[in-house]
């Protein structure tokens, strides 16, 4: 019998859905949304404390957060939108300003809050000058990026190429929702399938199929859907070829229980891909530690820059390291010796190195 490492992830992007008194719409709070705000509410907790022990105005942090905000969101968008997409949203720019449809660049965000912290510390005074600020900020951005990779997680997306062996991630969620989306199967759920051989890269599963028994359907309708609509689409959906890999007729089993619904088993195979996105999360929360670690050790003689130079080097290094894992966002990529997200880090991480040897030969006595 073969153990299977993989792991079957089909994690819902929607907590919880609230109607909306006489406009007859919904409100669908979203983990994606929960974690975005959590980064910036709990940064904001750790500015007080870090304001309070450096004695600089308390009241500044609000400030600091607006900025914030929206630097990040509006510099992920245009990042977004300038990088990666230009011909869509010059073609329709009223479409940049659905952010709520996806599309958040980090490049474009560290550009908008560098930008935004100038402005900001162009107003303040001594012990707030830019690199201070930034040193303090690199800090909970560093949280705030482990939080909103998390909050991908869960949505499913910035995947993982394939490992091309039985570890990784099978993400489910895209197969879900298409099989779902006719109303005809009411749920699904998916297993490790040890009783059948690999093939190849890919690794055996099984997908249970529980059909709305409020259709009405007899045993020939549902047996006849799943050699056809079923079938259809886990052969031929792209959004489901990245995850099953499908060939041939269905393997399956079709019983109905007491209460008259039907089940399926379908035997088929799964894509194992790296968690691109938990690569990201995790190293971004290591390296939220280190820094806050650094500020705690050093404080009040911190050498400008240091934490911001670490910063660039680590976060933007391993961003480097990471694309090599994950699948292209956008089609140009694929021809490209380095992706666009690798592109735009290099002068990032050169930008680090020349900040943190800075800090070095403008040490400040301890």
């Amino acid at each position: 019998m073969t153990t299977l490492n993989f792991i079957i992830w089909n994690a819902s992007p929607e907590i919880f859905t609230l109607p909306i008194p006489f406009i007859d719409k919904e409100l669908t709070l979203r983990w994606y949304g929960l974690f975005f705000a959590l980064g910036f509410l709990i940064s904001q907790q750790i500015l007080y404390y870090i304001f309070k022990k450096e004695g600089k105005p308390e009241k500044d942090v609000d400030t600091l957060t607006i900025y914030m905000v929206v630097a990040t969101v509006i510099g992920a968008r245009l990042g977004h939108v300038l990088f990666y997409e230009p011909e869509k949203y010059l073609a329709h720019p009223i479409d940049i300003l659905k952010v709520w449809e996806g599309g958040l660049a980090s490049h474009g965000g560290a550009i908008g809050i560098l930008f935004a912290l100038w402005l900001y510390s162009r107003k303040k005074l001594a012990g707030q000058n830019y690199l201070q600020t930034l040193d303090r900020i690199v800090i909970l951005v560093a949280l705030t990026g482990a939080l909103i990779r998390f909050g991908n997680l869960m949505n499913s997306e910035i995947i993982g190429k394939p490992t091309g062996s039985d570890y990784g991630v099978v993400f489910a969620r895209n197969v879900t929702e298409v099989l779902t989306s006719d109303g005809t199967v009411s749920h699904v759920q998916y297993v490790k399938n040890d009783s059948l051989p690999a093939q190849g890269d890919y690794q055996p599963i099984k997908i249970l199929l529980e059909f709305d028994k409020n259709n009405n359907n007899d045993y020939s309708t549902i047996d006849d859907y799943l050699r056809s609509s079923v079938a259809t689409e886990l052969r031929g959906n792209g959004y489901v070829g990245e995850h099953i890999y499908q060939t041939g007729p269905l393997d399956y089993k079709l019983a109905q229980d007491e209460s008259g619904t039907f089940y399926a088993i379908i035997n088929t195979y799964a894509i194992p891909r790296h968690p691109g996105q938990l690569y990201e999360s995790i190293s971004c929360l290591f390296l939220f530690a280190f820094l806050l670690w650094l500020w705690f050790k050093h404080q009040r003689n911190l050498p400008e820059g240091r934490l911001f130079g670490i910063f660039l080097i680590v976060c933007f290094g391993l961003r480097i390291v990471w694309e090599f894992f994950k699948e292209n966002q956008v089609d140009f990529e694929n021809g490209m010796a380095l992706n666009m997200g690798q592109l735009l880090s290099i002068p990032l991480v050169l930008a680090g190195f020349y900040f943190l040897i800075r800090s070095y030969r403008k040490q400040q006595p301890e």
